[in-house]
């Protein structure tokens, strides 16, 4: 495994459409292992491809119950709302206050191709939405309702 450098705002690749994953290869299985020790070393909550320069459907995500991987992924249904502070490894040192649904289901691939479904509420749920954003060249910022200074109660 291997920490990669991960990509600022102003890097056009955060702006771009990403390709589905169609190989489900060890390449593959050493891209998810470099996401995910590279997100835990920056101490994020979640880290997509092209956060690491790479455009395709990927994301990882651990909010401290474990590791999930998402290949492929596509937000089904959605409901609910909740306002809460957001950020970006990609964003360093900034802060805002976003809108996300406060519930999502998502379908997506894990890294041996099989489908699964995941049902979120809270901070999985926006989590799942801001790296599945990242997939499509969406930044947090376009959710943003405030901006908020580092550890500032909202």
């Amino acid at each position: 495994m291997a920490i990669r450098n991960i990509v600022k705002e102003g890097d056009p690749v955060l702006t771009k459409v990403c390709r589905p994953v169609e190989k489900f290869d060890q390449k593959l299985h050493v891209l998810l292992d470099d996401m995910y020790e590279t997100m835990t070393d920056g101490e994020g909550v979640g880290l997509a491809a092209p956060q690491v320069g790479i455009l395709r459907r990927i994301f990882v995500i651990d909010i401290g119950e474990g590791k999930i991987e998402c290949i492929n992924p596509k937000i089904v249904k959605t409901s609910g709302v909740q306002e809460t502070s957001e950020g970006c490894l990609s964003c360093p040192g900034e802060f805002a206050v976003t809108r996300r649904p406060m519930y999502v289901t998502v379908k997506a691939q894990n890294r041996y191709g099989d489908q699964f479904t995941i049902n979120a509420e809270g901070l999985l749920a926006k989590a799942l939405c801001h790296e599945n954003d990242h997939l499509d060249g969406i930044l947090f910022k376009e959710h943003v309702i405030r901006k908020i200074k580092p550890g500032e109660k909202i």
